[in-house]
């Protein structure tokens, strides 16, 4: 009970720490830019937790999270689109509709003018997809690398699709030039800060029901299925409907993080939705740590900063850096760095655990004993 207590009181501290960091210091001492900068990292960590989940905990790699994270991103950026042309100019046609397109706006665009039925679209849209995916994929058994095979496939599939579509999604330049988010005007430094306070907001909370699943009934038996799929079946468990309903947690996470990703960035567009963004997602979790509850956060925002940081500098040399480090971690270190921090740990504790000093028997003390010298000149036959 004791350890219990401390456990809880350990996390609500770290929890408290990291709020007072995210949310009071970085505000404080960043600059504009790199408060910006950092809150398009924390969409990627936003990510990172799905894919912690479904990954770590339920051994599912998903390489397609591109597909929700876009999914939020469009959605969101219609409605922006849609509003500046009401707010700005006048005819509520988006500018990009009159230059591709018939300057008409299409009949799936008009629900998004509202803003209600855009947030809802964000979380309804990304979770419905994942759970038709999930229901066809999983009760079929498809899993391991068909599995990711199939997710990165239907992220290459998504860009392809948004690329030719140019009259109604910017095609392959996508949707830029946004001007307010629900009436604030972007330009505002102020309005900057308060999206950064959304985005990280939204990762305290979402690394909060990480947690409370991971501790929860479903993460046991998602933790089960993923070791002993065929025993948790003969138990009386549906280890599709498991897998599905975590599938579903990570795609509306991706998509919350994409519909945040535009405001802060100011753009989205298919690269940002393809195969590679999508194998990032994954690198930045697995060097991280997939499997703990923090490591996936600490690694996407770190790739992210490292890929900000060298790919200026070495824009041709990145992509092979980054494959290359992928392949250290998932070769020699599948853990990630989190689990640096654990063979620390262990080792500390073996060093400060000393073995407890032998007591020895009768038998054993006598026949230690040095021999005096009478016995030592008497026969072996007369010692005994």
């Amino acid at each position: 009970m004791k350890g219990l207590l401390q456990g809880r009181l350990g996390t609500a501290a770290g929890f408290a720490a990291a709020a007072v960091l995210l949310l009071v210091v970085a505000p404080a001492v960043l600059s504009a830019f790199n408060l910006g900068l950092l809150g398009k990292f924390l969409c990627f960590a936003i990510v990172a937790v799905g894919i912690g989940l479904a990954w770590g905990r339920g051994g599912m790699l998903t390489l397609g999270q591109g597909v929700f994270f876009g999914l939020g991103a469009y959605i969101m950026a219609m409605h922006m689109k849609l509003a500046d042309a009401s707010l700005f100019g006048g005819s509520g046609v988006p500018d990009f509709m009159s230059l591709y397109g018939s300057g008409q706006v299409p009949g799936w665009w008009e629900p998004f003018r509202s803003p209600a039925v855009t947030l809802l679209a964000v979380v309804l849209v990304p979770g419905l997809v994942a759970l038709i995916l999930g229901l066809a994929v999983f009760k079929r058994r498809v899993k391991g690398a068909y599995f990711a095979i199939l997710s990165q496939a239907l992220a290459a599939a998504f860009a392809v699709f948004l690329i030719g579509q140019q009259a109604t999604t910017g095609g392959s330049n996508g949707l830029s030039g946004f001007r307010s988010f629900f009436g604030f005007d972007l330009q505002d430094p102020d309005n900057k800060v308060m999206l950064y306070m959304i985005a990280a907001a939204v990762l305290l909370l979402s690394v909060a029901l990480a947690r409370q699943l991971m501790h929860s009934r479903l993460g046991e038996l998602l933790v089960a299925v993923r070791d002993q799929e065929e025993r948790v079946r003969f138990l009386g468990y549906d280890p599709a409907s498991i897998k599905t309903a975590i599938y579903v947690v990570a795609a509306v996470l991706a998509g919350i993080a994409g519909a945040l990703f535009v405001p802060l960035v100011g753009i989205i567009s298919p690269a940002d939705v393809g195969v590679i963004p999508s194998i990032a997602f994954i690198i930045g979790v697995a060097i991280g740590g997939r499997a703990t509850l923090l490591g996936p956060v600490l690694g996407a925002v770190g790739a992210a900063a490292a890929q900000s940081a060298l790919s200026s500098t070495f824009p041709s040399f990145w992509v092979y850096f980054q494959g290359l480090l992928f392949v250290l971690v998932i070769g020699f270190m599948p853990g990630g760095l989190a689990s640096l921090a654990s063979m620390v740990g262990k080792r500390r504790r073996n060093r400060t655990a000393r073995p407890l000093p032998s007591v020895p028997t009768p038998a054993a003390a006598s026949a230690s004993a040095p021999l005096t010298e009478g016995e030592a000149s008497m026969p072996e036959e007369a010692r005994r």
